[in-house]
């Protein structure tokens, strides 16, 4: 089963308990039985906070003319002749919209099965920047609501054309959603356009990791650039949305060290936490050895325990002030001095220490 690197965890010793340390970057086994449920839980919570966060339509128009005002005051204006020939021509058209209303959900979850079965020691840093740009890109759906360009008056110069080609798909004349569904959607979260910022991460990924093939890389360029186009062209984003959707993938890509790091710190001090348990439920304590195999933790109550039959001179300190041994015993490695012929056993001999070297 593929599983991330694991780089193994420093044991320290605090208060006679060894305590594990966590390292930055250590990762635990990834099973497809816990990253399916994870992911699914995150587009849950997405598709929910695009639902909640549909804000009012007149703010959310009044977010959409004025994009399209600072575009004209920037001498921006690709969605209107993109939007003119999609209408004009239904071979464009058509297949446009199969592209916008089918691929961001089919190649962005392929993706993420093929990098956890193939490269999965990059799989956790990439799953984890895609879900922080995501959420990025809600909390800009909640605080920008924005009318897309197929949404407004008809004197905008603006044609819907998945309503207008409607009949040739799946979806309705509301959304891209399936028919019947167009309610189901919030359909004032333009801006940022996710569809770009997924296509972007899509082309980072293949463009990485995908064999370095001439084929994978125009691949991997054209599938953002061709969305970026298809976005404007059937009306669904402007371009700023899809420049605040590359934007929102800088800022995920940034962030998801630091998220990964929290991660790991608290699933550490989880560790240490149930560890903590186990030590106060009487349960045996065991830290990791270098060759891997556990062991069983030495305590203090266990060196103090009296060995039956043993001398009292064999129980006295082990050390004395002067760095003397005690009778009985030795510092490991000490070098024993032979007595000298005719000397007495008080010099040297029958169980005297030696001083330590």
């Amino acid at each position: 089963m593929p599983q991330t690197e694991a780089a193994e965890a420093p044991v320290t010793e605090r208060a006679g308990a060894p305590v594990t340390e966590a390292v930055p970057g250590t990762h635990t086994r990834l099973r497809w039985w816990t990253e399916l449920p994870l992911i699914l839980l995150v587009y849950g919570a997405y598709s929910a906070g695009r639902l909640l966060a549909r804000g009012d339509t007149s703010s959310a128009v009044e977010h959409g003319l004025a994009i399209l005002r600072f575009e004209k005051a920037l001498g921006l204006n690709a969605e209107h002749p993109l939007n003119r020939l999609f209408t004009r021509e239904p071979w464009i058209g058509i297949p446009a919209d199969f592209w916008y209303a089918s691929l961001h959900y089919l190649v962005t979850p392929a993706l993420l099965v093929w990098l956890f079965r193939t490269h999965a020691v990059r799989y956790r840093a990439a799953r984890t920047w895609l879900m922080t740009s995501t959420f990025i890109g809600l909390i800009g759906f909640t605080l920008l609501p924005t009318c897309p360009p197929r949404l407004l008056d008809p004197a905008h110069g603006f044609v819907d054309t998945m309503a207008h080609y409607s009949s040739w798909g799946w979806w309705g004349g509301e959304a891209s959603a399936p028919r019947g569904l167009g309610g189901m959607t919030n359909q004032y979260a333009a801006m940022p356009s996710l569809h770009v910022g997924w296509a972007l991460w899509c082309g980072v990924i293949l463009w990485r990791f995908g064999g370095g093939s001439r084929a994978v890389r125009v691949a991997a360029v054209a599938y953002p650039v061709i969305t970026t186009i298809v976005v404007m062209g059937t009306a669904n984003h402007y371009f700023l949305d899809a420049a605040a959707g590359a934007a929102v993938m800088g800022a995920g890509l940034l962030l998801a060290p630091v998220v990964l790091r929290t991660a790991d710190r608290c699933r550490a001090a989880l560790g240490v936490m149930a560890a903590g348990t186990d030590r106060a439920d009487g349960g045996p304590a065991v830290r990791s050895e270098g060759d891997g195999g556990p062991r069983r933790e030495e305590r203090a109550d266990d060196a103090a325990t009296p060995v039956p039959g043993a001398s009292p001179a064999a129980l006295s300190p082990i050390v004395s002030a002067g760095c003397q041994t005690s009778p009985g015993e030795r510092i490991p490695r000490q070098r024993i001095t032979e007595p000298e012929p005719g000397a007495a056993p008080s010099e040297a001999g029958d169980g005297a220490p030696a001083a330590a070297r």
